[in-house]
């Protein structure tokens, strides 16, 4: 009999009793579990080396389970037949994951949230090398951690195979992409390096430990042709059967429509890579089909894409997931317009989905986009719809590290500096007071709101809220072009904007700075007699939040408390 605890993995060893000459790729290993309710999970088992598999399994229902495992080999009685029990406690601990459950796509579809209810706020950052060891175990990686959770981050994007920046056809197996014990994959794509996921599966679990959820890519979607669908179908499995007990988010693959380096201009290419994009899409569309087969778990699924900028529109058949992930580039200033199009273009398409932009400007990536941009993605796109956002920092996505070399790959240097002095960029501090600010409210509830008064040629109003309740307006820095300064009323421009106030609200109105998370009191909201009231001046330049609160209108609504995940930021 074995025993544990409700949403906390529990593991199972089992060893082959006859000999194979390629164990990896002659044979799958699955455990069925039936829980007291008679629901029945089909749980993969992974490969350890040698004779070993090991089957990891999670459940939210208390009481006996019971299992039995099946090999594709039925006559290894090692593998096939074994059968026993586990009697699972309710969950007794203080650990936010375990205790709320895994995560799932909310009724409104426009957010997510917990087994139980509980919204999840997606504030990320992104650690695309965060498994190789330019990112030192342990002492690096807990550090890194240590630092994210504190600023109030929840979920760490990472890429658990072949990476991006190396060209899949010439130089798939360059060693930077190595943790201790070496690559993902022997030479020749023969097999996995189980080795590799054994230090993987100590940084993931760490992650989960410290709150994070980990958003595991399973790799960079241009090596789908070299592998070939079937091992890329392997290496899914392996992942699953490694994280999917986890309360994980799963991105089918980074970039998934980009031929490698060499076929495009980026990397010296020349030639149309229209039909090689397209047998892309159509190879993740069924490696994603696959992946909703053979995860028991149904952890919500998302890809990140290249062209188009939205994971949905880049697969065959976007019912196959669960999140739009967005990528709107990385050019500063200039990208912030066409990211609150995307944004809201998303957040508008039906089927609704919860949207994230995955990938935009990294703090300090060729010089620039430095903490008023960060904020700026941030504000913009959770005003225009989006569930949340993702940070990134150059330095820290590709770990460039002081202890060793630093990273060189295909696309030459995107910046210089070290992970150990880019998580101290003031950007990643400001997004988590981001996080923390819309935490004081029923953020879930929230709708992109439209400001009839917003003066002409304005991009967009950057305004959420609840009608009645809550109005929550971004006002950028002054220095940024005019078409996207919202309903701020700037110093010269000569335009003094309006915004609606609903019959009925009684507002009062405070600036928060979103560099320090300091509140500036301005008084009650009153209104001309056409239900406008004029946009006060923000107390400098800078970019400022321009919030209108009805208390007593908040308190009235029916919301689901949100249990505090995590420590105050000090």
């Amino acid at each position: 009999m074995l025993y544990g605890q409700t949403n906390v993995p529990i593991e199972l060893t089992l060893t082959a009793a006859r000999p194979y000459a390629d164990v990896f790729n002659e044979i799958e290993v699955d455990v069925i579990w039936q829980a007291p309710s008679g629901e029945e999970r089909i749980v993969p088992a992974f490969w350890v080396g040698g004779s070993i598999f090991r089957a990891r399994y999670a459940s939210a229902e208390p009481g006996r389970h019971r299992y039995r495992t099946v090999c594709s080999n039925p006559q290894d009685a090692g593998l096939h037949g074994q059968t026993g029990e586990l009697e699972l406690a309710p969950y007794a601990g203080e650990h936010a994951l375990y205790r709320h459950g895994r995560l799932r796509v909310a009724a409104s579809r426009r957010t997510l949230e917990h087994r139980d209810g509980t919204p999840f706020f997606w504030l990320g950052d992104t650690w695309w090398y965060g498994l190789v060891q330019r990112l030192e175990w342990p002492q690096g990686f807990h550090t890194l951690v240590e630092d994210r959770v504190a600023k109030g981050f929840s979920l760490i994007q990472i890429v658990a195979g072949p990476l991006c920046d190396f060209d899949a056809e010439h130089d798939p197996w360059n060693p930077q992409q190595a943790n201790e014990a070496g690559l993902s994959w022997e030479p020749g794509w023969a097999r996995i390096n189980p080795r590799y996921y054994d230090l993987a599966d100590l940084r993931i679990a760490y992650l989960v430990e410290r709150g994070l959820v980990p958003c595991i890519v399973s790799m960079w979607g241009y090596f789908l042709p070299y592998l070939g669908v079937r091992k890329v179908k392997q290496h899914w499995r392996n992942l699953v059967a490694r994280y999917g007990a986890y309360p994980v988010i799963w991105c089918l693959a980074g970039e998934v429509t980009m031929p490698t380096y060499s076929h495009i201009p980026l990397g010296g290419g020349s030639q149309d890579t229209t039909a090689e994009s397209a047998a892309l899409a159509a190879g993740w569309t069924e490696v994603a089909r696959y992946l909703r087969a053979v995860d028991p778990y149904h952890n919500p699924l998302c890809a990140h894409p290249w062209n188009p900028v939205s994971g949905r529109l880049a697969l065959r058949d976007e019912t196959l997931l669960d999140i739009d992930m967005l990528q709107t580039g990385h050019g500063g200033y200039p990208t912030l317009g066409f990211t609150v199009e995307q944004v809201a273009a998303a957040a508008a398409r039906a089927p609704r989905m919860p949207v994230i932009d995955g990938e935009v400007n990294y703090e300090g990536i060729m010089g620039g986009s430095w903490q008023e941009v960060q904020r700026a993605a941030f504000w913009m796109c959770v005003t225009a719809g989006a569930a949340g956002h993702t940070y990134g920092a150059q330095g820290i996505w590709q770990m460039n590290s002081r202890s060793g070399p630093p990273h060189d790959g295909n696309t030459g240097s995107w910046g210089s500096g070290f992970w150990q002095d880019a998580m101290n960029l003031p950007g990643s501090a400001q997004v988590g007071l981001g996080r923390r600010f819309l935490e004081r409210y029923p953020w879930w509830l929230f709708e992109p709101r439209p400001e009839p008064a917003l003066p002409e040629g304005r991009l967009a109003p950057c305004a959420t809220g609840i009608p009645g309740a809550l109005a929550i307006y971004y006002l950028p820095v002054n220095c940024i072009e005019d078409r996207l300064r919202g309903v701020d009323r700037g110093p010269f421009d000569g335009q003094f904007p309006r915004v609606t106030v609903e019959p009925g609200a009684h507002y009062q109105a405070y600036f928060f700075d979103p560099r320090t998370g300091a509140d500036v009191p301005i008084g009650p909201v009153e209104p001309a007699g056409d239900g406008t009231w004029l946009v006060p001046r923000k107390p400098s330049m800078e970019d400022w939040v321009l919030v209108l609160e009805d208390k007593e209108a908040l308190a009235s609504l029916t919301t689901f408390p949100i249990s505090a995940t995590l420590a105050p930021i000090e």
